[in-house]
């Protein structure tokens, strides 16, 4: 667990990622991390959860027309 200290950004509040949680998250200055309430409390993370949603209806139309996919590829 890492402990994060708040700061005052203009008219905000933000906190520093330690050196081990960006190499961790896989991210880099500039890139955008997504914070998504679960049961538990907060989850931050550098994908988009509603991008995953899009995927999974995605795929699932995909199964079910994979023949007309199929065709159309040819």
């Amino acid at each position: 667990m890492l402990a994060l200290k708040l700061t005052g950004i203009g008219n905000s509040l933000g906190f520093v990622l330690p050196k081990e949680a960006v190499a961790r998250l896989k991210v880099e200055k500039g890139d955008t991390v997504f914070l998504t309430e679960t049961p538990d409390g907060y989850r931050l993370t550098p994908y988009d959860p509603t991008f995953e949603e899009q995927m999974d209806k995605a795929r699932e139309i995909m199964k079910r027309r994979r023949n007309a996919l199929r065709e159309l590829a040819k």
